[in-house]
């Protein structure tokens, strides 16, 4: 969806419900192999500069572990493991 590393991506993007999304990447959150290289952000504040996608204040936002996340980027550093 991303089109490449490092590139952000809605999680809504994904078409799951709220409860499903939450769940998935509360689980990769949580496995330490994945985790290092996934880059989870909340975008609806981005400060001025920041790369990716401007800041989108009307985004929806997802509690992944108690915290809340809009998008969600893979770092190539992944490419390695596989």
């Amino acid at each position: 969806m991303a089109g490449g590393y490092g590139q952000a991506v809605p999680l809504a993007a994904f078409g799951w419900s709220r409860e499903e999304t939450e769940r998935r990447f509360s689980v990769l959150d949580e496995d330490y192999h994945i985790s290092r290289y996934l880059r989870l952000s909340d975008l609806r504040s981005a400060p001025t500069g920041q790369q990716g996608p401007a800041a989108a204040p009307g985004l929806q936002a997802y509690q992944i572990n108690g915290f809340p996340y809009t998008h969600v980027s893979i770092e190539a550093e992944i490419a390695e493991i596989l």
